[in-house]
């Protein structure tokens, strides 16, 4: 089935942060085995993108086949409050004019499929249908993969490294059983796409729309894709949304829209167009990244809560990370677990950036609005992290500051004070 008995990399699962790291492995000259076990691109979602996904589709040669695919452009992202009020457009070309500032709302199915198929135009040999069931180790070190086909076929090949986007349920994950610090969140998004709902006009059409519901105990998201679908979601507690119900899903859906009348405006009279799914969201991240031969990448070793639409955007992130110290590793002929997981305390700093920003979103009261007339020299800060530009900065003070403004609003609450509470949630950003 495969035309050879070795290679350099052999890369597990085929989403975005598998995707980034065949494709960034091929284009470096290293041999690349690409395997995904589904036989054809599912639904997913995480449909909205950070505008700094265009640097690692840039490094993967796949901004082209994005720019030509018809997914909706994205500028902004839009915040209404419990309360109903709306925030202006938060347009990310007020940071930066460059084209990046311009991302896409896709349909994963589609946009996975892109990316998969991108890294056999740079020279990865890739293969759905193929279920890895186990990393080979010589000397402790991953030395190759035995795997299933679909029709059955046992399978094994060797490689000098092995790079693991397999998912929340990663093969080496589980195999070492490696620990995952909880950030805390125990979540449930509940989720369905309507054709014929309300679209802005112009460049606000394909933003993202983030509105909480009328006592803020849940949120919708809101994506506007491609073929006149809208995707849409609701994200609340599992207490809250579940567990505490005696009700099915969809039915779970229509109450939590009732709740939200900006939703129940947009979509009334749209045709919903799949079933309403439920997944738990939970983040976390790992304490190792990287052994002697082996990568984790993407969910495989971290997830932060979806409401700044950072997942596929970390995922594309980790995949170039580990994709990079493994061509650095093959032209050292060092594969070790020091070079390999070099870049790790870089991607946990990203990541809890994110993380900071989710926290404050979900504190009681926390309005990002009242925040930043107190603190108004932290726009830029906020703004930068909304965008994913959180690699190459500390927000040491800006996170410092926000703990602050926390313990002002809980000051102002025992003293009966209302000012800055729940009326103002994000009602200024942009």
């Amino acid at each position: 089935m495969f035309s050879r008995d070795s290679y350099d990399v052999v890369v597990i699962g085929a989403g975005p942060g598998g995707c980034a790291a065949a494709s960034i492995c091929a284009r470096g000259g290293a041999s690349v085995l690409h395997l995904e076990r589904s036989s054809e691109p599912s639904f997913k979602i995480g449909e909205s993108l950070m505008p700094e996904t265009y640097w690692t589709m840039e490094k993967m040669g796949a901004l082209d086949l994005v720019r030509e695919a018809g997914f909706v452009e994205k500028y902004s992202v839009q915040f209404y409050a419990k309360s109903g009020k709306a925030s202006a457009p938060f347009y990310f070309d007020s940071l930066n004019d460059h084209e990046s500032s311009q991302t896409w709302q896709v349909h994963r199915a589609d946009f996975d499929e892109l990316l998969f198929e991108n890294g056999r135009r740079y020279g990865a040999e890739c293969h759905r249908g193929v279920n890895v069931r186990e990393v080979l180790f010589e000397d402790e070190r991953a030395a190759g993969i035995r795997a299933t086909s679909q029709d059955g076929e046992e399978l094994e090949v060797r490689s000098k490294a092995i790079i693991d986007a397999s998912g929340q349920g990663s093969v080496l994950a589980r195999k070492f059983r490696l620990e995952r610090e909880s950030y805390g969140f125990d979540h449930a998004s509940i989720f369905t796409h309507f054709e014929g709902a309300f679209r802005d006009e112009g460049r606000d059409e394909g933003a993202t729309l983030i509105l909480q519901t009328d006592d803020g105990s849940s949120w919708f998201w809101y994506i506007p894709l491609a073929r006149d679908v809208v995707s849409v979601g609701v994200v609340g507690s599992v207490d809250s949304l579940i567990r505490s119900r005696d009700a099915m899903p969809h039915e779970t859906f229509f109450d939590e829209v009732e709740r939200c009348p900006e939703i129940k405006r947009r979509i009334r009279g749209a045709r919903q167009c799949r079933p309403v799914s439920v997944i738990k969201d939970f983040s976390y991240s790992g304490h190792r990244v990287a052994g002697d031969g082996w990568v984790l990448v993407g969910d495989a070793f971290g997830f932060i809560d979806p409401v700044y639409s950072s997942g596929v955007f970390l995922a594309l992130k980790s995949g170039e990370m580990a994709a990079t110290a493994v061509l650095e590793g093959l032209a050292q002929d060092d594969l070790g677990e020091a070079r390999l997981s070099a870049f790790q305390p870089v991607l946990k700093r990203g990541m809890e950036s994110v993380l900071g920003l989710v926290q404050s979103f979900y504190a009681e009261d926390f309005s990002f609005g009242g925040f930043l007339r107190e603190y108004p020299h932290h726009q830029r800060d906020v703004t930068r992290i909304l965008i994913g530009d959180v690699f190459e900065a500390e927000f040491i003070e800006l996170f410092s500051d926000m703990e602050s403004y926390k313990q002002q609003l809980l000051q102002r609450r025992a003293f009966g004070d209302g000012d800055g509470a729940p009326e103002a949630t994000v009602t200024t950003l942009g």
